[in-house]
């Protein structure tokens, strides 16, 4: 009984000086924020699947030195205003270590305003408009590449193979949207292509008849448009019905290249270009076993937005692994040293240009062949041939 008195007096000392004992069971939680509802859920979907598929891998694992670790997922709805609100309950209300998602790019640049505002480290998986890593913000910290850098695979198909003199631009009116599109009019002008229409839009729209009828009284060589998945779809199935017939299509990845396009685009999708960020072909370790995995646990493929959170997943796990306290600090810290391969390639975050803390990657070009999504450029990593020039009459019939 004496005992028991002096470890209760003693523990009640313990939690009257504000010291919290840390039992081996207790979870170390961090808070993931990504579009669970709302038109970009089905990236926020394929994301946070693999985040779960990681997550039980590194329990199962040992989880970060003993300790189980946890995600909070937060739901942003696609909304930066709603966004903003997940990262301060995370922050101040679940006392998370640190912060992960971000997929849209308006969203993904107010949970970092929040994140920076309280010293809380952020590290962002696909948010890509570039300004995110552009304001000297130390808790900030991107694996995926800038949008500005998307089309950096496509450049040299543009000019060793189509070889366009003109090119329409059609971009969503989001951050991720304007900020692209004026990235891929620079590359246009250096390249020697006339960009004879750049035109934005709003997103959930039904009709884009108005905005093609313009693009197609032009007549580009190349059609490059930067859209989530619904108006992807929509922008491709009506380029259809107007019978808008460029030498290419290429989408600026985002809506391309989820297996949502060509089952809401139909024929419409075949042999539309995309850029991409990844492909499980790729010799990243473990990036073709991670896509077997997805398959075989979800019925159906992953693309580079899913390689994206699952690589995220495990950075944060080695970073707290690292880390020499679970302080903000440390963990920043320990960030900014990161040095690891993962599915999704390399992550090591350099500072350059107007750039901090923004991990430096290639970029790839894809095609829907034959309803697949195949890697095609550069043609000694392709998973197919690509297919050029295009018969569009005979692939609408």
């Amino acid at each position: 009984m004496k005992k028991l008195l002096v470890a209760a007096l003693c523990l009640s000392f313990v939690w009257a000086m504000g010291v919290v004992p840390v039992r081996g069971e207790e979870a170390l939680r961090v808070g993931i924020i990504l579009p669970l509802t709302g038109a970009k859920a089905k990236f926020g979907e394929i994301e946070k699947l693999s985040f779960d598929m990681a997550l039980k891998e590194i329990n199962d694992a040992g989880g970060i030195n003993g300790k189980k670790l946890e995600f909070l997922y937060e739901d942003d709805t696609g909304r930066p205003e709603v966004a903003r609100s997940a990262a301060e309950k995370l922050i101040n209300k679940d006392k998370v270590l640190m912060l992960g998602g971000g997929y849209g790019s308006s969203e993904t640049f107010a949970i970092a305003g929040v994140a920076q505002q309280n010293r809380v480290p952020f590290l962002v998986n696909t948010g890509a408009d570039d300004k995110i890593t552009e304001q000297n913000w130390e808790y900030i910290f991107r694996l995926n590449p800038p949008v500005s850098e998307y089309p950096k695979g496509l450049e040299s198909f543009l000019t060793e193979v189509v070889k366009p003199k003109t090119a329409a631009i059609l971009y969503e009116n989001t951050n991720f949207g304007s900020s692209g599109s004026a990235k891929f009019r620079k590359i246009c002008e250096r390249l020697g292509i006339q960009v004879v229409l750049e035109e934005g839009y709003e997103h959930g729209g039904v009709d884009f008849k108005p905005i093609l009828v313009k693009v197609k009284n032009k007549n580009p060589d190349l059609i490059y448009m930067i859209s989530y998945v619904m108006d992807a779809a929509l922008l491709m199935r009506q380029s259809m019905e107007l019978r808008i017939q460029p030498k290419v299509f290429v989408g600026g990845a985002a809506g391309f290249t989820l297996p949502e396009f060509p089952k809401n685009a139909g024929k419409a999708a075949e042999k539309v270009f995309s850029a991409t960020l990844w492909y499980q072909t790729l010799n990243y370790p473990g990036a073709m076993d991670y896509y077997n995995k997805f398959v075989a646990a979800y019925n159906k493929p992953t693309e580079y937005h899913g390689a994206e959170a699952y690589a995220a997943a495990y950075v944060i796990a080695d970073v707290l692994k690292r880390a020499k306290s679970m302080s903000a600090d440390d963990i920043r810290q320990a960030l900014s040293e990161t040095d690891l391969m993962t599915v999704f390639g390399p992550v090591k975050f350099v500072s350059y240009g107007k750039k901090t803390n923004q991990n430096r990657l290639p970029t790839y070009l894809v095609q829907w062949i034959d309803g697949q999504l195949e890697l095609v450029w550069p043609t000694d990593l392709a998973s197919k041939p690509y297919v050029y020039p295009i018969d569009w009459e005979a692939e609408w019939k």
